[in-house]
């Protein structure tokens, strides 16, 4: 197998430390999804009963709730890192041929889990800043 051209040589700590890097990322930016958006959109559904539940079952997330400034702040600066490492120039890769074709299948990966804590953030951060102002503003 070709290995990609352009590319230099990569410890394979490296690779490893970004696909950890990836899964930190997502595990942030579906922490902003839960803690902020899923209960916004439960009481806009009617289901306040349920967000009731789930604030007296996981208790940590109304702390999460109350700092969500902070938790939105957090995991976007962890997806620019995350964008950041992903997409820089001059990325590397081992010499190893079949090292070089696991290091390519973990990159596929980790953009895909980019990309999907990408989109959990975006609908995280339109619900828990968007959505209120937009409705409020709809009604007018």
């Amino acid at each position: 197998m070709e290995l990609t051209p352009g590319r230099k040589v990569l410890p394979m700590n490296s690779v490893t430390r970004e696909k950890h890097l990836s899964w930190l990322t997502l595990f942030a930016s579906t922490g902003t999804l839960i803690c902020c958006a899923l209960p916004i959109a439960f009481v806009t559904l009617g289901l306040g009963a349920t967000v009731v539940a789930i604030f007296s079952n996981m208790p940590f997330l109304v702390i999460l709730t109350l700092h969500k400034a902070w938790v939105f702040a957090g995991s976007g600066a962890l997806l620019a890192v995350s964008g950041g490492l992903m997409f820089r120039p001059g990325r590397v890769c081992p010499t190893d041929p079949e090292l070089g074709a696991f290091g390519d299948r973990t990159q596929i990966w980790n953009r895909r889990i980019f990309w999907v804590s990408v989109a959990i953030w975006g609908v995280g951060f339109s619900t828990a800043y968007l959505a209120l102002p937009l409705r409020m503003w709809l009604e007018h």
